[in-house]
């Protein structure tokens, strides 16, 4: 089996090393708008070797989108044009609904399997790539009805040989979920980084101070605009409905140190310390 390879920076090139770690594929080929990452990854063995778009889409059996997801949006239809009923193409992206509505009428539709392995960092490139990277995490495939039989187990041995565990869910109830569980996440990281980085102007004494809490909580601010903003954009309702949640959390704390009600600081500590049993 020959793979093309979308994107060979730290999500593409993670899947990459995995996979060729299983044996599972006899080729892998590079595609990325960047000469400078697939030099990279050539050297680091992540892929055999690169091609232009259009005959690295042509030559290959499995096509693996790892970009972001404003650019999915945009390339998934030309890779889907390009593509017969023999070949499958998969995604990797944090939003969903998206990418399945631009290619929803699309003849190759069934060819394509939402995918989005649970797992990143905040750095990028292939330097970055991590072959256990996946290992005992989520794969989430997402409408599987609206894909062939087999490009769906083409895709769920991939998770497999990934070391994941699968969860299928549609499109939309993915983005919400992902909203609450991820996409928060980085925003909570980028204003905390902010806030500090407004309010100590000393950059010495931030790096002196920096507790291990600290520098885990702010560790996602670190992740770059390119990827973060196009998954707020694609994912806008369900980030704000959550952010106006977290907003509301912060204003009960806020409120609660202002009234100096510290048994409601207590209560609103206590009733977050319920996610130990559930993230153990």
């Amino acid at each position: 089996m020959k793979i093309a390879i979308i994107g060979v920076g730290l999500i593409g090139g993670s899947i990459a090393l995995k996979l060729r770690e299983k044996n599972f594929g006899a080729e892998f080929i590079g595609i990325d708008k960047s000469e400078t990452h697939l030099q990279e990854a050539q050297e680091l063995g992540i892929i055999d070797r690169f091609e232009d778009f259009e005959n690295g889409i042509k030559n290959a059996d499995l096509i693996i989108t790892a970009i972001p997801v404003d650019a999915t949006v945009k390339i998934l239809p030309q890779v889907l044009d390009l593509i017969t009923d023999k070949q499958t193409v998969m995604d990797t992206g944090s939003t969903k609904s998206g990418i399945v509505e631009a290619i929803k009428n699309h003849p190759n539709r069934k060819r394509f399997v939402a995918f989005h392995p649970m797992w990143g960092t905040e750095n990028s490139g292939p330097k970055a790539a991590q072959k256990e990277s996946f290992a005992g995490r989520a794969a989430v495939i997402c409408d599987r009805e609206d894909s062939d039989q087999d490009a769906l187990a083409l895709v769920e041995n991939i998770a497999k040989n990934l070391e994941m565990h699968l969860i299928y869910m549609n499109s939309d109830a993915h983005d919400v979920h992902t909203a609450y569980i991820s996409h928060i996440s980085h925003i909570t990281s980028y204003a905390l980084a902010n806030t500090v980085l407004e309010k100590e102007r000393e950059e010495d004494t931030i790096f002196q101070l920096a507790s291990s809490g600290f520098s885990s909580t702010v560790r996602l601010a670190k992740s770059h605009p390119e990827m973060w903003v196009p998954i707020f954009k694609q994912n806008k309702e369900n980030v704000l409905d959550v952010l106006n949640e977290h907003i509301t959390q912060l204003r009960k704390f806020k409120s609660a140190l202002e009234k100096e009600n510290f048994e409601l600081l207590e209560e609103l500590i206590k009733n977050a310390n319920k996610i130990r049993g559930i993230l153990k």
